[in-house]
């Protein structure tokens, strides 16, 4: 199937998978771009060393187009742009709008840049900056999200940017890339339901709390860090929204050394981030401090298996999966679904 998308970064099919941290690892994206799509490493997670032999080792197992997702506001950014460039790495995402210097950066070098955005100002000013296409999230989505339905905020983006625009959030099958398609994207990203595959590294335990979940299981919380948080509701996201403020800032300071020691970055590093965030957001510090909740709670369930210490960050869409197919299974099966549901619509008059 071809779009905009597919011409645009090379691959077979208009389906994404997205830069979930401690899950999209050089496993799940080299399985995903086997299958046709497009996957993305979660980098935010990975010291830069890491990221290079990651990188590196996605390439060993498949020689097809995959991308790695980044940071914008990490004070490492540029060094980590540095190694897409010097590693050959095809496509560059961010989780927050890029500046204007990183998008040139990147675009010098003939790398492909998809920012996400979650509204339409934001997809337009990265548009105006250069950036190649748009992956933008509705409100469905899993992680951190805005309040605008996909259905609302999809069309709205589409007719605001002239570059490709790529749907997130709620999807999960070939009628939901049909459904984007007709609203004028370029094809749908997923979290959940790829992170729900065989390849994905994420412990048994904690796929079989995503499988048991309804849709009303899924809640909207700021008790992680400060922002909308979409995750499984469970007994310990039920504690942390019952936490007062001092147990929260206990526990961001417990987090933020945590993840000082994992990433390899160092106390200055970390305060340094923290004062870009003020400047960059306008955030005071009881709303910069929680920043490092994120990757350790999601940690403690997607890598650590504790879904009693940890959030599973969803998407609502994940009541409507109930199994562990192959990546090749998966993107096999919505396009043969999409192509199925293209059939049955009616003969236009």
């Amino acid at each position: 199937m071809r779009t905009a998308l597919t011409d645009l970064v090379g691959v077979r099919y208009p389906v994404v998978q997205t830069g979930m941290g401690w899950v999209a690892g050089p496993r799940l994206v080299s399985a995903v771009a086997n299958a046709g799509a497009l996957g993305f490493l979660g980098s935010a997670t990975m010291t830069p060393g890491r990221l290079r032999s990651a990188v590196r080792e996605v390439r060993a197992r498949t020689d097809r187009p995959f991308g790695v997702n980044l940071r914008a506001d990490a004070g490492d950014a540029a060094e980590r742009v540095d190694i897409l460039v010097e590693e050959g790495v095809k496509v560059a995402s961010f989780a927050l709008a890029p500046s204007r210097d990183l998008i040139s950066r990147l675009k010098d070098a003939g790398v492909v840049v998809v920012p996400s955005v979650g509204a339409r100002r934001h997809a337009e000013k990265v548009a105006a900056w250069g950036a190649d296409a748009v992956l933008v999230q509705g409100a469905e989505g899993g992680g951190h999200t805005g309040r605008v339905a996909t259905s609302v905020l999809l069309p709205q983006v589409v007719d605001a940017v002239g570059v490709p625009v790529v749907a997130a959030g709620g999807f999960h099958d070939g009628r939901g890339l049909v459904a984007a398609l007709a609203y004028g994207a370029a094809g749908v990203a997923m979290g959940t339901r790829f992170l729900l595959t065989a390849e994905s590294t994420v412990p048994a335990a904690v796929k079989a709390a995503y499988l048991a979940a309804a849709v009303e299981d899924v809640t909207v919380t700021t008790k992680v860090d400060g922002l909308p948080h979409r995750v499984l509701r469970t007994p310990f996201v039920t504690a942390l929204e019952r936490s007062g403020r001092a147990a929260t800032l206990v526990r961001a300071l417990r987090h933020a050394a945590a993840f000082g020691r994992l990433t390899g970055l160092g106390p200055g590093r970390l305060v340094r981030d923290g004062l870009a965030l003020r400047r960059g957001k306008g955030l005071t510090w009881s709303q910069v401090l929680p920043a490092a909740n994120t990757p350790m709670l999601l940690k403690a369930a997607m890598v650590d298996g504790r879904t009693d210490a940890g959030v599973m960050a969803s998407g609502q869409v994940v009541g409507l999966i109930d199994d562990l197919p192959t990546c090749a299974d998966l993107v096999a099966r919505v396009m043969a679904e999409a192509r199925a549901t293209l059939a049955g619509l009616p003969e236009p008059y």
